[in-house]
């Protein structure tokens, strides 16, 4: 449903919890001192790469410099860490996309993300504006568009407020223009099968927030393994309370105990 708005499930072991209909009620979330890297199933006293110990960091592809940045993908290279992992994740069609989560911003996914990754980035508007045939070409491509608009989120600006409302198609003509040059350079010897242009509507998200915070306190369940406040709303990857925020992603391999 178009602008329906977002709903959460928080997973818990085995279980899955609607997290929702907890909007507006106290909950406790208490770190019980042990993290699991989510590779391995290893204690590891850190995670690593949002959920993985020091070994699994350093060996498995999915943790590699380039998943950061995709156009240094080594994968044509016969250097990649693990070449089937490299085959089903980076070597399949991939969308650049322009977001509006903390204002315009630029991102790649692939196309079985969407609209997956816009949610994670907490983006109130999303639109994809090509298709390419693999990870490290879009990444290419964003490069080129990042010199003119940005590809990083603002995390404390996303939590202080709903994105102001923008014309997606106008800005995507703009951008296209802007980088027009730039782009015929990049795509200029390759096969039209890696490419094509999309003309889509852009779409919108509505998240469940009641109120955003006035001043952005991020809470670290390492330094206060106890965190019992009202929970306000949630966006993206945050959980919004009364009185801090909490980046849930990073601690997705903590052994947490969780009570409403």
């Amino acid at each position: 449903m178009p602008n329906a708005q977002v709903q959460y499930t928080l997973v818990l072991g085995d279980q899955k919890l609607h997290l929702n209909p907890l909007i507006g009620e106290t909950i406790r979330l208490e770190h019980l001192g042990q993290i699991n890297c989510s590779h391995c199933g290893r204690k590891t006293k850190k995670s690593y790469s949002q959920g993985y110990c020091f070994p699994c960091m350093q060996k498995l592809p999915q943790c590699d410099l380039c998943i950061m940045s995709p156009e240094r993908c080594h994968f044509d290279a016969g250097t990649c860490r693990d070449e089937a992992w490299g085959q089903a994740f980076c070597m399949q069609p991939h969308i650049v996309y322009l977001a509006n989560s903390s204002g315009l911003k630029v991102g790649i996914t692939r196309v079985n993300q969407m609209p997956t990754r816009w949610l994670d980035q907490g983006a109130s508007q999303a639109m994809p504006i090509m298709q390419v045939a693999t990870r490290k070409l879009s990444g290419q491509v964003e490069t080129v568009l990042k010199h003119y608009v940005a590809d990083k989120t603002n995390w404390r600006k996303l939590l202080k407020s709903d994105a102001e409302t923008i014309d997606m198609s106008h800005a995507a003509d703009l951008l296209l223009n802007q980088s027009e040059a730039d782009l015929d350079v990049l795509l200029g010897g390759l096969d039209q099968t890696d490419y094509q242009w999309l003309d889509t509507a852009a779409i919108s998200m509505r998240y469940p927030v009641l109120a955003y915070p006035e001043k952005i306190n991020s809470h670290n369940l390492d330094k206060e393994p106890v965190l019992e406040a009202k929970l306000m709303g949630i966006k993206g990857q945050y959980l919004i309370f009364d009185t801090v925020v909490i980046n849930v992603r990073k601690y997705s391999s903590y052994l947490v105990q969780f009570n409403s």
